[in-house]
Order: structure tokens, then sequence, then C-alpha cells
């Protein structure tokens, strides 16, 4: 199998790749700036644990806001 340069992928796939890239970057940072300004007593589990956590793909900040924050 040969590997896809990114000078091989149309026009529309490089947006696509792109606009993923974007939104997990934003996410990402989001959620990071999140976990530094929100006290520990409002996170759920230990801080340097989430701050890994949403290093891994889309997955880690999506879980972090819906599952790691407490409500104040």
């Amino acid at each position: 199998m040969s590997r896809r340069r990114w000078s091989d992928l149309t026009p529309a796939q490089r947006a696509a790749i792109a606009s993923a890239a974007a939104v997990q970057i934003g996410l990402a940072a989001g959620a990071w700036y999140d976990l530094g300004r929100r006290p520990a007593p409002l996170v759920r589990g230990p801080k340097p644990v989430w701050a890994l956590a949403i290093a891994v793909n889309v997955v880690g900040p999506i879980a972090y806001f819906t599952v790691g924050r407490r409500r104040p």
C-alpha cells in the first residue's frame, strides 16, 4: 500500500483534514485553559491525569468537559 502525500489529496480532503485539526486543537486548548483555571476541588480526579487525557485525540477533551468537571 502506498502512502498518499498532502499534494495528492483533493482540495475537499485537505479542507476536511484542516477542519478536523482545527476542531481538535480548539477543544484541547479550551479544555487545558479550563483545567488550568478551575480549582482542584471542582475537578473529578487529579488535574495532571486530566491534562494528559486531554492530549488524547478528540476523546480526551470531550471526556473532560462531560465527566471531569464538577459544577460549582
